[in-house]
């Protein structure tokens, strides 16, 4: 398995600045995503890079696994965090994650089913 050199952030809020700063302490590029109702959150600001999701809403964008991996497969990631709720739980997120060619930071899927 190649080295782990930019990780994509799929959380928002005081979650998704503690895994960036985390990310920072280990020399690992953080990537985040926002919602548009959160491109002013520190979390952002604090990201290496962050990508704007699309869709109605705050959680709708936050679930919608086949865009962040979009996105975390355009910023060059090895690797997704989930975080916790949202897609965090989710095996067929994990699985698709995985398809991707990408390493999911958490259970398998098996694991979660």
């Amino acid at each position: 398995m190649r080295p782990i050199q930019s990780i994509l952030i799929a959380n928002r809020g005081e979650i998704a600045l503690r895994i960036l700063r985390t990310c920072k302490r280990l020399g690992i590029e953080p990537v985040a995503i926002y919602s548009e109702l959160d491109r002013n959150e520190l979390f952002v600001r604090y990201a290496s890079r962050a990508f704007l999701l699309e869709g109605e809403t705050p959680l709708s964008c936050y679930l919608d696994g086949t865009q962040i991996v979009q996105i975390a497969l355009k910023a060059g990631c090895q690797a997704i965090h989930p975080g916790y709720g949202f897609l965090s739980e989710q095996a067929n997120f994990a699985r698709q994650v995985e398809e991707a060619g990408l390493v999911f930071i958490g259970p398998t899927p098996d694991c979660m089913e």
